[in-house]
Order: C-alpha cells, then sequence, then structure tokens
C-alpha cells in the first residue's frame, strides 16, 4: 500500500474518500437504470422505433462490460485512483455529449464512451475500498457501498420520473455533469495511491476479452429473441472461440488480465461463482415479477413500481449490517444464511396464494431482499481479501464482471423461457431463481478461507 495510507486512510480524508467512491458509483448505477424509463421519450423525441432506441440501453451495457476487466488490470499497473478519475472525466464528458445528441446515432455513440467511463469507475472501485479502510473495518466498507449500489437502483426510476415530469430527457444526463466535476475534484484531493504493477498493458488479451463477453451478452440476449436463435448461435461461437484464445494466452502470464491465476484459490473462485448465480437469480426475480403483477394481477405500473421497491430497499438497509458482521464472523456463514433467506423469500413467492394482497408480495420480497443484503457483502469482502493487494484490481474487475454477467444471464434466462413455453414461464423462472440461490448458498458455505492473509 501506499506509504500515504499503510492501513487505510485517517480521518477526514476517509470520509471524503468514501464520498467520493460512492459518488461515482451512484453516477454509474443511476446512468444505467435511467435511462430505461426515458426510452418511450427518447424514442418519440427522436423519431425512432422502439427497437432502435433499446440500443441506448443495450450500447451502455455492452461497452462497460466489455472493458471492466481491461481497465482494472489498468489500474494495477497505471494506479486505481488514476483509472478512477479518468473513468469519471470520461464519464462526465459522455454525459454532455449525451445531452446535446440531436440524433439516435450521436447519443449511441455519446452512451458507448459513457459506459467506458462508468468502466473506468467501477472496475476499481472495490480495489479502491482496500486502501482506503483499515483491515479491521473492510466488511463495513464493502457494505455501506453495496447499500449505495442498492439505494441508487431502488431510487432510479423515481429519479428518472421527477425529471422528465419537469424536463426533457436531455436533462437526465446533464444532471451528471456537475457531480462528475464535483467528484474529480474531491478525488483529485482525497483518493489514495496504490502500488503500480511493473508489467506492460497487454492490448491483445484486451481485445480478446472484449469480443468474448461483448458476443456472449449479444449471443445470450438474442437466443431469447424469435427467429434469432441462429444469429445468436453465431455470435456465442464467435465468442466461445474468442475465450479460449484469451484463455490460453493467459495460462502462461504472471499478471493476465483475464485472472486465471485468482481462479486458482478455491476462495477465490467460490465467491465469484455464487455471486454470479446471486445475481443472476436476483436478474430473474426483478425480471418475471412485473409481468406476473401486471399482466397476471392486472396490477397498475405505480403499484408495481411500488411492490418491486421493497427487495432493494431492504438490501440497501441491510447490506452495512451484513458487512460489520463479516468483519467480526465468518463470512462464510453470514453469506450462506443470506442465500437461505433469499431461498426462502423465493419459495415465499412461488406459494403466493391465487389473490395476493398488496402486502402478501410485499413481505415476500422485503425477505428475499433481507438474504441477498446479508449475502453480497461478505461476498464481496472475500472476493477482493483472498487476493494478494498487488492482484486488487483483477479482483475489482472480476466483482464487477460476476454482477453484470450474473444479472445478464437472469436476464437472459427469463427471456427464454418465455420463448420457450407459454405454460407457467413465470412459475418456471422462479424455480429457476431458487434453485440459484441455493447453488450459491452451497458454494458459499463450503467456500475454504483464503489461503492468503485477509492484511493489505
Amino acid at each position: 500500500m501506499s506509504a500515504t495510507a499503510p492501513d487505510g486512510l485517517p480521518q477526514p480524508r476517509q470520509f471524503w474518500a468514501i464520498f467520493t467512491t460512492g459518488l461515482g458509483l451512484v453516477m454509474a448505477v443511476l446512468t444505467g437504470t435511467i435511462a430505461n424509463i426515458a426510452l418511450p421519450t427518447i424514442a418519440r423525441d427522436l423519431d425512432v422505433s422502439p427497437a432502435s432506441a433499446i440500443w441506448v440501453v443495450n450500447a451502455y451495457q455492452l461497452s462497460v462490460t466489455m472493458t471492466l476487466l481491461p481497465l482494472a488490470a489498468l489500474g494495477e499497473i497505471l494506479g486505481f485512483r488514476r483509472v478512477y478519475l479518468v473513468g469519471l472525466v470520461v464519464f462526465t464528458l459522455a454525459s454532455l455529449a449525451c445531452s446535446l445528441a440531436h440524433d439516435l446515432p450521436m447519443l449511441i455513440a455519446a452512451r458507448i464512451v459513457q459506459g467506458i467511463g462508468a468502466s473506468g469507475v467501477m472496475s476499481v472501485n472495490s480495489a479502491l475500498l482496500r486502501f482506503i479502510y483499515p483491515r479491521r473495518t473492510l466488511g463495513r466498507g464493502f457494505g455501506i457501498n453495496a447499500m449505495i449500489g442498492s439505494a441508487t437502483g431502488a431510487l432510479g426510476p423515481s429519479v428518472a420520473s421527477a425529471v422528465l415530469a419537469v424536463a426533457p430527457w436531455e436533462y437526465l444526463f446533464a444532471l451528471n455533469i456537475p457531480f462528475g466535476i464535483a467528484g474529480v475534484w474531491l478525488g483529485l484531493r482525497m483518493l489514495p495511491d496504490s502500488p503500480r504493477a511493473g508489467h506492460s498493458f497487454d492490448g491483445i488479451s484486451a481485445i480478446l476479452n472484449a469480443i468474448a463477453f461483448g458476443g456472449l451478452i449479444l449471443g445470450i440476449d438474442g437466443a431469447g429473441e424469435p427467429g434469432q436463435l441462429a444469429v445468436a448461435g453465431f455470435e456465442l461461437a464467435i465468442a466461445a472461440a474468442a475465450f479460449l484464445a484469451l484463455l490460453r494466452r493467459q495460462l502462461s502470464r504472471p499478471n493476465p488480465l483475464l485472472p486465471v491465476d485468482l481462479m486458482r484459490r478455491p476462495a477465490f473462485a467460490f465467491s465469484v461463482t455464487a455471486s454470479t448465480l446471486s445475481f443472476a437469480a436476483q436478474g430473474m426475480i426483478w425480471v418475471c415479477m412485473p409481468f406476473f403483477l401486471e399482466d397476471t394481477l392486472h396490477m397498475t405500473r405505480g403499484q408495481t413500481g411500488l411492490l418491486m421497491t421493497p427487495w432493494p430497499l431492504t438490501v440497501a438497509f441491510v447490506a452495512p449490517i451484513a458487512g460489520r458482521l463479516s468483519d467480526h464472523f465468518s463470512a462464510a456463514r453470514v453469506g450462506a444464511l443470506g442465500q437461505a433467506v433469499m431461498v426462502a423469500g423465493i419459495v415465499a413467492l412461488i406459494f403466493l396464494p391465487d389473490a395476493p394482497s398488496m402486502a402478501d408480495i410485499a413481505w415476500r420480497m422485503s425477505l428475499s431482499g433481507i438474504g441477498f443484503g446479508l449475502f453480497n457483502s461478505p461476498n464481496n469482502r472475500t472476493i477482493i481479501t483472498s487476493a494478494p493487494a498487488n492482484r486488487s484490481g483483477g479482483a475489482s474487475g472480476m466483482q464487477a464482471t460476476a454482477r453484470l454477467m450474473g444479472q445478464t444471464l437472469g436476464t437472459a434466462f427469463v427471456g427464454l423461457l418465455f420463448t420457450l413455453t407459454t405454460s407457467g414461464p413465470i412459475h418456471i423462472s422462479l424455480i429457476v431463481a431458487a434453485a440459484l440461490c441455493a447453488a450459491a448458498g452451497i458454494a458459499t458455505l463450503i467456500r475454504p478461507e483464503p489461503v492468503q492473509p485477509a492484511g493489505i
């Protein structure tokens, strides 16, 4: 660690560093959610079809996922602080470009750049926490981080709706500009330095990584679309070929961009697997439940939004508590307990009465959120601390990649089920989600303690 902060930062610098990383995370997460709400308005204003407008969302998600691991690797080489700040600058400038876009191609291009900037922020966010917090309170740091992400996700639709009620959609992106400037100013003064690796950046691996993850996401999304199976199969084949080439290249490297060295550590591998499974389960619930509430129970959009809120809000409440617990008790046991509670919540949703009240649904969603909150913070702590300090970037990038890939897989599973069957796809989705959570709980419970001491 840097000489400035041998075991975390002193106060009040620690507070302002946490505030800065939280501000960047809020901007990246919020921008990823508010665009969904604005899509109908954007489609009308730019005179494009809804199918074309969806690329405003897809472009952002693709560019984030394709660049997370390369930018995390760059963070190890150049320093996490530098990659974070450059990412925030790029994100802010791209937000300005989004707000000035006058046609769809320009907006999509700006969203691609904005996604790269957001990736710079998210890829090293967890690695920075390792240098901000003392070792004894690192779990608390991950709990606060999870709370910020969940609360932002819960508030995103409300923020977007409030802005669109009084201003055009361009303001959704323009709002990032003053906060981005403030984040850069604070980051230059408050964020800690980190050790820098002596190896060079592997550009070929970065390209292979982008092709692999980009092709995988496009293929997964397309597999659930009617008539697109052949195209999706071709995209998945390209992704598989790129991944095999990437894996072969990484196996001989001491500091691989794709962290195969870290995946050889059982604690890390089990934690990443559990994270992917749990986020896939969460993604399935968040996609299938609105269909159930609106199409089956004939609820309004307002009621649906209200009933989807308890999950992220309980995560935001429970995550800091779980983080503190992981500082004092076994992170594996706390995380496994969380997955057991999450399974109980999803099973309760499966056995909803035929004519449930809003309270019947709300407590089940809350129970599921409590379980996810208990799991996520301790699991993230284990992912980061099971890696050596000089591989914090790879661990941080892999953590973010597991989250995004899990959400993408969960969404794709639901789409595939809706395509393949008309007999109870929502019920089947809930059963699969419960099974994924159970598998994540088992992976967490049998996970060995990190061989690498958790010191920084």
